[in-house]
């Protein structure tokens, strides 16, 4: 089977969108993505902080320029450049003239999940990097994609390719949703149990002033503490996990992707199993997981813990709650990059429930959040898996079978 190279522009039409100005954003209507929504979604993540335009300004754009539509894919070309995006969504939404690239109107020669899978290819990532213009903030051009050379085999060898890596994404996506319904669900028996009080026997318990009987007032050192330990960069030979701040997924309790421990250099802080790793910079304050393996962080987030076993599910629970991220940007700190210092936060007030509620949702709660471990565990099995095959599949070494 031979391959040949073209140039990406002839095969497909390589364009923006229409400028959206800072007086067409409404508080409701339809999504309206920069590059932070695309790797958000790329990434399996909810959008955060999401912005809209109306609905009439999505209708006028559609019926003069067009959106995307399912097939279509867009691709961030300013900051952080090269994340691909297949729409396959019929939901509507528009994008940042840009900061996103539009790929669309495919020719029967590329298939468009071929050439984000070679996007995603390492020959792909060094490709876009090379094309790159600009020091301080790097960009991709329009006329710099349309040149840009791709290897394609025949259309039946694309789809195939394709169809392979995409099973693995497929799977990848389930197991997330799967730890999306879990965070949930946990979130929910939070929330019912510590904030409503509908805990199990509230009827018999009597509250004052929002204290059930037993309960009491109290602030976060009183059940969990400060845990991680400086180290430094030759200790690091004993640990493979690296997580700094930008490795934490937002708003998941889980991490698939941990960095290089080769590139922990300074300001580490250690963790343990089960540690709560909690970003105390902002707009990090959402970010917080639990430790699936003893490893390394930065200065930038806090290792936390309970003090006793009973109380850690629920200073899980507590650390990721909307209470939590409100109360750390209340205390934080600095003006160009406010932080959060521990010795602040240690005073969050907090509800402290009896160490025998506490232990029941321990009970409740341990086995969701190491169901939630497990899938994580498996999601980077499986990206892994997928990752050794693309190379293989995108330079011919491996041929697609039927």
């Amino acid at each position: 089977m031979s391959w040949t190279t073209v140039r990406i522009g002839d095969h497909c039409e390589i364009t923006s969108s229409k400028r959206i100005f800072l007086s067409d954003y409404v508080d409701a209507g339809i999504p309206f993505w920069r590059s932070k929504e695309v790797i958000e979604q790329e990434n399996g993540q909810s959008i955060s902080d999401p912005l809209f335009i109306t609905h009439d300004k999505y209708e006028e754009i559609k019926n003069r320029f067009g959106v995307p539509k399912p097939g279509d894919m867009l691709l961030t070309s300013v900051g952080t450049i090269g994340i691909p995006f297949i729409v396959k969504s019929t939901s509507p939404f528009y994008f940042k003239d840009g900061n996103l690239t539009w790929f669309r109107n495919f020719a029967v020669t590329l298939s468009s999940r071929y050439l984000y899978y070679w996007i995603k290819s390492n020959t792909g990532h060094q490709t876009l990097n090379n094309l790159t213009i600009g020091s301080s903030q790097k960009a991709l051009t329009i006329e710099n994609l349309k040149n840009a050379k791709i290897p394609l085999p025949d259309l039946p060898t694309q789809r195939r390719i394709a169809s392979i890596l995409s099973a693995y994404d497929d799977l990848i996506e389930n197991n997330r949703r799967q730890i999306k319904l879990l965070e949930e669900a946990a979130q929910r028996l939070y929330r019912e149990w510590f904030v409503e009080l509908r805990f199990p026997g509230h009827e018999g318990v009597k509250v004052v002033d929002g204290v059930p009987e037993g309960w009491m007032k109290g602030t976060l050192n009183t059940i969990a503490e400060f845990t991680g330990k400086k180290a430094n960069k030759a200790e690091r030979e004993r640990y493979k996990c690296y997580l700094p701040i930008d490795c934490l997924p937002k708003k998941s309790l889980a991490y698939i992707n941990h960095d290089n421990i080769s590139n922990a250099e300074s300001s580490l802080l250690s963790f343990a199993k089960y540690d709560i790793i909690f970003g105390a910079m902002r707009p990090y304050f959402h970010k917080v997981v639990i430790a699936q393996e003893e490893g390394l962080t930065r200065s930038t987030c806090f290792v936390i813990n309970s003090r006793s076993k009973e109380y850690w599910s629920y200073v899980c629970m507590l650390l990721f709650s909307e209470e939590a991220i409100d109360y750390a940007t209340h205390v934080s700190v600095g003006t160009t990059m406010p932080y959060v210092r521990w010795k602040d936060f240690e005073h969050m007030p907090v509800l402290i429930p009896s160490q025998k509620v506490a232990a029941h949702f321990h009970e409740m709660l341990l086995p969701i959040i190491q169901k939630i471990s497990c899938i994580a565990k498996h999601i980077a099995l499986l990206s892994e898996a997928r990752d050794r095959l693309l190379p293989k599949l995108m330079s011919g070494e491996m041929e697609a079978s039927e």
